[in-house]
């Protein structure tokens, strides 16, 4: 049995998980989720906890098990809590602002970047080099955040460009230069 899909979720005080059929939706004070449980696992609600169980020991089955339970926990947990996702701006002149619902890059080309935020997802811009993703959906905000890192994602050399907070860089040394002489 799936080690993570046996694990029961607990559902805070604050949200309302609705199962009917092979549809969940999860309401909480930040909004509202829904999904459509593949066939061969089950949801169930019991007191103050969400169960997923699976019909059958099938392989496309067990895959499934986990991945159920995951996407219903982070479900509630981003009706609940939210998501953010952290971006750093590395460069000279490169930075980042919010212009009303769009967010506004100038990442070394010569026009800047405009990526408007998708239907809810927010952006905040605390400082110019640095940029917040939020939303309910996880799956929605890493998109939105690898979208924006991808305008121009970090180089090896001098490690100029956009990346995730906690992400390291692998610094690669520069040209060696000539030695010696012949």
């Amino acid at each position: 049995m799936s080690r993570i899909g046996r694990r029961p979720i607990p559902v805070p005080a604050g949200a309302k998980v609705n199962i009917k059929d092979q549809a969940i939706s999860v309401e909480g004070p930040r909004g509202e989720l829904s999904w459509t449980v593949p066939e061969g696992i089950s949801v169930a609600r019991e007191d103050s906890m969400v169960v997923v169980t699976r019909a059958s020991d099938e392989g496309p089955v067990r895959a499934l098990h986990g991945l159920t339970r995951a996407l219903v926990n982070n479900m509630i947990t981003g009706v609940t809590t939210g998501f953010t996702r952290v971006l750093v701006i590395n460069g000279v002149g490169y930075r980042a602002t919010k212009d009303g619902n769009n967010l506004r890059l100038a990442v070394g080309y010569s026009h800047p970047i405009e990526i408007s935020a998708p239907e809810g997802i927010s952006f905040e811009v605390p400082i110019p080099t640095r940029v917040i993703v939020g939303g309910n959906s996880k799956e929605m905000v890493g998109e939105v955040a690898a979208k924006i890192r991808s305008t121009r994602p970090p180089e090896p050399y001098l490690g100029k460009g956009i990346r995730y907070e906690d992400e390291v860089i692998r610094r690669k040394a520069g040209k060696a230069g000539k030695v010696g002489s012949k």
